[in-house]
């Protein structure tokens, strides 16, 4: 966690590229998720329901043979507005450095 507050430190996060995939994943993520606000609050149970992970799995298997470990899980923010703690995280998968700064 350290490594990558010190990355953003010095980088904004929507300049920072980790890997030659970041942008077309965004591109991605932007034409399936249209309606997604980074700067919003994520609504966990909309995302957790069966119409949210039906979605969100179809997403995450377009990487299955790009990206290793394509389906790994990570800690995500809810609100971009409040740092990591335990009210406002929740854990979702496609965790990649590549998608990381999605979440």
């Amino acid at each position: 966690m350290e490594t990558y507050w010190a990355i953003l430190e010095r980088v904004r996060g929507s300049a920072l590229r980790l890997t030659k995939l970041d942008d077309d994943i965004l591109a991605h993520l932007e034409k399936d998720f249209p309606e997604f606000d980074p700067a919003a609050t994520i609504n966990e149970d909309e995302m957790k329901s069966k119409t949210g992970k039906e979605r969100w799995r179809a997403f995450m298997m377009a990487y299955e043979k790009k990206i290793d470990d394509y389906n790994f899980g990570t800690m995500m923010r809810t609100n971009p507005k409040f740092e990591y703690g335990r009210d406002e995280t929740i854990f979702g998968t496609f965790s990649t450095p590549s998608c990381d700064g999605l979440c």
